[in-house]
Parts: structure tokens; sequence; C-alpha cells
């Protein structure tokens, strides 16, 4: 189910994982009450609040990626407004870790090796907890350690025209991979599979869906990618972009530097980020 554009997401309380800047460095943190407690060790390892609460810090993206993979054609409506067949399997491509983003952060338009149709794709991102290989059905969310908001910018010349009919480098430039503005776990973010989802270009909705539309649940996805394939802890899965993408748009909209772009999934929150032109 597709939602309007007057929908507005549900808002609940969660304590979610944060990451942020300090005067000790990056340290994870648990945003509670409009701050930020500041923990001992990680997601992966555990954490343990200290008395140290800081307010309103530079967040960093709250999961520092081992492996980014990317899903195409994830969404019914997607794949119809892109002409596209609906997929017996998970279209799969990558991203490198170095795309990686903080909320906040400046999504860079390539220059040195220009693009001149870069887009915005709203996601939710899986970040797996613990080592899973051959996962099934039945097990396959006991290996999630959260859920968080995802970019999956793309610069569509390069990812259809000019890498050899391979996704990977336009969908892997330095800022292209947005995520946050934090980690929410399980248990705080209900079901994944029927989550609101949206994207704002300089105020304007131009994304709104739910995650009920992917035809490749969360579950799908993990099981999928870990056949016969280690999944390592810190691993990202960004599961697909829903419908009002920029290259469908009639005419097409691609990000300018001046844009301002929201993603919003609920029950996680708003990542923000501007656009600008990368100089060389």
């Amino acid at each position: 189910m597709l939602f309007s554009s007057v929908y507005e997401l549900p808002k609940f309380p969660t304590m979610p994982i944060s990451r942020i800047i300090t005067d000790e460095g990056p340290r994870y943190a648990l945003f509670k009450n409009g701050s930020h407690t500041v923990c001992n060790g990680t997601p992966l390892s555990g954490l343990v609040e200290t008395d140290q609460v800081v307010t309103n810090p530079d967040l960093l993206a709250p999961v520092e990626p081992t492996t980014v993979y990317a899903i195409g054609l994830n969404y019914r409506a997607h794949a119809i407004e892109m002409d596209k067949p609906i997929p017996e399997h998970p279209v799969v491509t990558m991203k490198s870790p170095t795309a990686l983003l903080a909320p906040g952060g400046q999504i860079v338009l390539p220059r040195y090796l220009p693009s001149d149709s870069v887009d915005y794709e709203c996601e939710l991102a899986i970040v797996i907890g613990k080592t899973c290989k051959n996962a099934t059905q039945a097990n396959a969310l006991e290996h999630v350690l959260g859920y968080t908001a995802a970019n999956d910018v793309s610069a569509r010349d390069w990812q259809k025209i000019y890498s050899g009919g391979q996704w990977c480098k336009g969908k892997t430039f330095d800022s292209f991979c947005p995520l946050g503005p934090v980690l929410v776990t399980p248990d705080e973010i209900g079901d994944p599979d029927a989550l609101q989802i949206r994207t704002e270009l300089n105020g304007e909705e131009v994304q709104c869906s739910n995650t009920s539309d992917m035809i490749f649940s969360v579950a799908d996805l993990i099981v999928f990618l870990s056949g016969s394939t280690t999944l390592a802890p810190g691993t990202v899965i960004l599961t697909g972009t829903p419908t009002g993408v920029g290259v469908a748009r009639e005419p097409q909209r691609f990000l300018q530097a001046g844009d301002q772009v929201v993603i919003e999934v609920e029950g996680i929150g708003r990542l923000e980020n501007t656009v600008i032109e990368e100089v060389t």
C-alpha cells in the first residue's frame, strides 16, 4: 500500500544509538530525552553508559560498515515506474564503505569524473550484528543489530552508460552513502516490513511509500545475501527505494548544488544532507 503526500509519519519514543564527535574522538551514545549519553564499547561488543551527557553534538554515521550491499528494484511501484519486470530474485550491487556520509554532511556531485544525473533514493538500511551465513526465514532477523535510514545516492549516467553495465561505480562515489541519524534496535522498530518512508527535496515531498511495498522482505534479503556467503558484523544492506526517484520523473529531476535532501523512515528519524559540487 502506498500513502498519499499528506500522510505524516507517526512519532513514538525510542532509545536509539548514535555515534557522535566528542573531545576524546568518536563515541557511541544512547539518545534519550533530547541528549546523548556517552557509552563505552560499541553496539557490536556491548554498550555501557557513562555519566557523560552531550547536547547537540555533531553526528557521525551510526555504523562503520564492513560491507555495503544495495538492492535494486525492490519496490513494486518503483519497478513499474522504471518500466522493468518484477524481479524473480533480488537485484544486488555494492557500495564502498568509503562512500559513507554522516547526517548533516555534504553530498558531493562528481566533477573529476563528471555526472549531471545524480539521484536521491530513500531506503531502509539493515545492520547485521553477528556473523551470518546460510540464514533461514526462521532465524534471519536474529542476525539484525538494528536499522537506520539511508540515501542510496546514484549517478545514473555512471550507473547505466559509463561502467560496462555494472552499477557499482555510479553508486560508490565519495559521499554517496549517507546513513543515520541513529541506529534503532529491532525491539524498538517493530515490523521492518511495515514502515513509512519518504524523501523531501528542498522541502517538497518527492517520495512517500511504505516498506510493505517491498518485493523481497528484510528476512528474504538476509537469506539471499547470506547464502553460501558470510555476512560479517557491521554489514549494511540497503533494501531498495520506492517510487518517485528523479530519473523517472517528467521532466527528470536530479540533485543540484545547494539542494537540501531529507530521508525519513518511521521510528528512525530524519537524515538531512546538503549538496555541493566537487572541487577539482
